[in-house]
């Protein structure tokens, strides 16, 4: 699970190590594996008709922006365990249930990077919902605005760390 504070991404070790190997893949076996079938494809002749050069030069592309995705995490990593706040507010890592207009919902506060959130929806801090609910304590009501353009209430219920 990871926390982005300013330019601190906080992350499990679980997180950080599953990332850390799909770093380190994609950096030296994925890149040289790519470039030779590159290579290869651009023995067979004209590259204007050559189908297989071209999906292995867009897979390139997308490999190189997930490299650079991760590498700008890792280097923004801190590496620990959730811990609930003192103050019982909701921060990155805490599994949250809230009142939304009307309906209990349970999630994590977090980043999909976490992998497996135990089953939980995973709410950025950057969303709406996650935006309205951080740093607010369990009995807080807050709205936010839907994608919609609608005023959403929310009430937060209840707050945990998220034990994965």
């Amino acid at each position: 699970m990871s926390e982005t504070t300013g330019s601190v991404t906080w992350l499990t070790q679980d997180a950080y190590d599953r990332l850390r190997a799909e770093y380190e893949q994609l950096s030296g076996p994925g890149r040289s594996e790519l470039a030779k079938r590159i290579e290869q494809a651009r023995e067979e002749g004209d590259l204007k008709e050559n189908a297989g050069y071209h999906a292995a030069k867009e897979e390139q592309g997308k490999q190189e922006l997930r490299i650079r995705q991760l590498r700008q995490l890792l280097e923004t990593a801190k590496v620990g365990e959730a811990a609930p706040s003192a103050s019982g507010e909701v921060t990155l890592g805490s599994v949250v249930t809230v009142d939304l207009a009307g309906d209990e919902e349970r999630f994590l506060l977090g980043s999909r990077e976490v992998g497996d959130a135990g089953g939980l929806d995973v709410y950025s801090e950057r969303s709406p919902l996650g935006a309205a609910v951080l740093g607010r304590k369990p009995g807080d009501a807050v709205s936010y605005t839907a994608p919609n353009g609608r005023q959403v209430p929310v009430k937060v219920l209840k707050v945990e760390p998220f034990t994965g």
